[in-house]
């Protein structure tokens, strides 16, 4: 196979966007599309090593994944036992043991498998996830399970059948995903990591294989300019609200294909790529792609507070200077020839082997050990595992997105109601959940039913819906749960919900490091129609909606509305613990409370203005801030998290605000 240096050049295309995507540079916001570059080089270069080989009549399927064992597993095994240690000293024990996790999945090209079943993405706490990134070997190595034998199998029908196998796989595995995509029961987690909607992408590149070794090719430099725009423009158009992998990814897909099979030498395109400066980094291509996840996984795991953007840039240029010692000192030895490292392939299958075993087993002790708990101290421990009596009540009283709401009432959820009825009813989204519990204790002390389900994610307002995601069926909910209401003689309606967070483009940013992770949730208002209106009047209209709703029920309810919770922007349990492992500081943990008035100060003028009888409203911030000019909020008191993350009340934070809550229930019930 002739080398052809553009291709290098293309890889350092994919692997800079990537990292400067993972860093945090927003400007990069569609960086992830790097790795569709990469599954389209892949699919191109190992297809033309095959179709050589089976035209040459040597096709043998052992000394294929003996050099895919060469390209891959020394680099990555290398970059994993590095990762060892400072998993063991910076983890707390749930992410190690999810660490343990990912290194046996790793070790067995199912990594992706793994982080489907666990989290999106896109989500910011896999950003902690040191092993995130191998999601996209497993793809490609499942597959290069199959399709080396599927070649073999189908090549004595003759190239141009197997050529149009392999195109008729590509669309279905295209139109699978664009079924999948718009099968509410198929999580978009799910398209994102499997291999079947992502087969078509590695088959793009299968097919510029049988077209660039069917002729000569012909070099077009309008084509591979158009390529490269198809490429770069979508790195910085594209974001985490892009619906990926989708008809979106044909962009830096086909423009792939598009420098493969027309940037040759003499086109812009083809000497651009092929200058020393990106032949360089694409060269180390793969060791970069490997580092730069832990590098920024541990700099996050480690400080604080989020990592500023000058420790990110840094962390990403340190994974180019160690892809280049690992291509240099690891990558380079053990690859093929008579001079690579465990030259022999038994030798080489065979470490490779008691290399996986043991990665293996020592993830699988983290496993069953709990995440090792006792490196901590019991201080750090008590952080990260409190006692919270709330635990079965919220995660059988929480509704889940994708599942039919359920009728009422809940059994799990009915044990403070009174004959089937409940005088007060809790409704809203996880801040409600988060708040359920403590309140129906002080309810059923005060001699009041109650009863409750949360809807996380969920505007605890009718009338509304998720335009971000639209498995949440958020106005079936607060429907349900309104007639039910009604049907059971409920007289008094708790509202608690994250109302900016759904207002918001951008969550809670507290400015000293700490930046919600949730969200936002965007919404909008349905018009009679059950259809959402355009988006450039969007925040007007959910602010009127806001109102609007709001008032609506105070003419059917007595209505509770418990104002916007403060957020504290980091996850305070996690950030008291770090501070015992890690030092920083022993005072109170606290917030700029002007931070967040202002973050919530477009719904709280909303909410000032509204006035009705059957309306009652709890001033949320109250127990937690000082009210005084450059006053602050708790986010723990007498060494007790008042937070159980970034956002929701612990049970001890919710103690805190329960009163506040009675006090307006309690004042319907006194009313003449």
């Amino acid at each position: 196979m002739v080398y052809r240096p553009e291709i290098d050049g293309l890889r350092a295309v994919a692997v800079l966007p990537v990292i400067l995507f993972h860093a945090g540079l927003s400007t990069f916001s569609g960086g992830y599309v790097g790795v569709d570059v990469f599954f389209v080089i892949s699919g191109f270069l190992i297809t033309s090593i095959l179709i050589q080989d089976l035209q040459e009549g040597r096709f043998s399927i052992i000394r294929f994944y003996e050099r895919r064992a060469r390209r891959i597993l020394p680099a990555l095994f290398f970059v994993m036992l590095c990762c060892l240690p400072f998993a063991y000293a910076w983890m707390p024990p749930d992410k190690l043991a999810d660490f343990g996790k990912s290194i046996v999945a790793v070790c067995l090209f199912v990594s992706n498998i793994l982080f489907w079943r666990q989290e999106n993405y896109f989500a910011a706490t896999a950003e902690e996830k040191p092993l995130l990134h191998t999601w996209s070997l497993a793809v490609e190595e499942q597959y290069y399970l199959l399709f080396p034998l599927v070649l073999f199998v189908l090549w004595r029908f003759g190239r141009n059948p197997v050529f149009y196998c392999v195109m008729a796989l590509a669309v279905l595995s295209l139109l699978l995903n664009e079924w999948a995509l718009r099968n509410p029961d198929i999580t978009n987690t799910a398209r994102f990591y499997l291999a079947p909607t992502r087969a078509w992408e590695l088959l793009a590149g299968s097919i510029c294989a049988f077209l660039v070794t069917g002729g000569p090719r012909r070099a077009n430099d309008a084509l591979a300019l158009l390529g490269l725009a198809a490429i770069v423009i979508p790195v910085f158009a594209f974001d985490k609200t892009t619906p990926f992998p989708s008809l979106y990814t044909l962009f830096p897909v086909v423009g792939t294909a598009l420098i493969i099979l027309y940037a040759g030498s003499s086109t812009l395109v083809g000497r651009l790529l092929s200058t020393r400066g990106f032949v360089g980094i694409g060269l180390i291509s793969y060791s970069a792609y490997l580092w730069h996840q832990p590098l920024f996984a541990f700099a996050r795991l480690r400080s604080l507070t989020d990592p500023g953007l000058a420790l990110m840039m840094s962390m990403g240029v340190l994974s180019l200077g160690l892809a280049w010692l690992s291509w240099r000192f690891v990558e380079q030895p053990f690859r093929a020839g008579r001079n690579a490292l465990l030259a022999d392939r038994r030798s080489l299958f065979s470490a490779c082997l008691a290399f996986s075993v043991a990665f293996m087993a020592l993830g699988g002790v983290m496993v069953v050990r709990d995440g090792l708990p006792g490196r901590l101290s019991a201080d750090a421990l008590a952080h990260l595992r409190p006692a919270d009596p709330r635990g079965a009540f919220m995660q059988a009283c929480q509704l889940q997105e994708g599942r039919p709401i359920p009728p009422h009432p809940l059994q799990m959820c009915s044990g403070f109601m009174a004959d089937g009825a409940a005088d007060v009813m809790i409704v809203g989204d996880s801040h409600a959940g988060a708040l359920a519990y403590p309140l129906l204790q002080a309810l059923q002390e005060a001699g009041l039913s109650g009863y409750s389900t949360a809807y996380p994610g969920c505007i605890g307002l009718p009338g509304f819906r998720r335009l971000d995601d639209p498995r949440y069926d958020c106005d079936s909910y607060m429907t349900s749960m309104l007639e039910y209401a009604e049907r059971s003689g409920t007289g008094t309606i708790v509202i608690v919900s994250r109302l900016p967070l759904y207002f918001h483009e951008t969550s809670f940013d507290n400015g000293e490091g700490g930046h919600e992770k949730g969200g936002p949730f965007l919404i909008d208002r349905l018009d009679a129609a059950g259809q959402a209106g355009l988006p450039d009047s969007r925040a007007q209209r959910v602010l009127d909606g806001y109102a609007a709703e709001i008032l609506a029920l105070a003419e059917r309810f007595n209505v509770v509305l418990v104002r916007p919770i403060p957020v504290a922007g980091w996850d305070v349990p996690a950030y008291l613990a770090k501070r015992e492992m890690f030092g920083g500081g022993m005072s109170p943990l606290s917030t700029d409370a002007a931070a967040f008035r202002a973050w919530a100060a477009p719904v709280t003028e909303v909410l000032d203005r509204l006035d009705s009888p059957g309306l009652r409203q709890v001033d949320s911030t109250s127990p937690f801030c000082d009210p005084a000019p450059g006053g602050r909020c708790l986010n723990e008191r007498d060494g007790v998290a008042l937070y159980s993350d970034d956002d929701h009340l612990s049970q001890a934070g919710a103690e805190m605000l329960v009163p506040k809550v009675m006090e307006q229930i309690l004042s319907f019930q006194s009313a003449p």
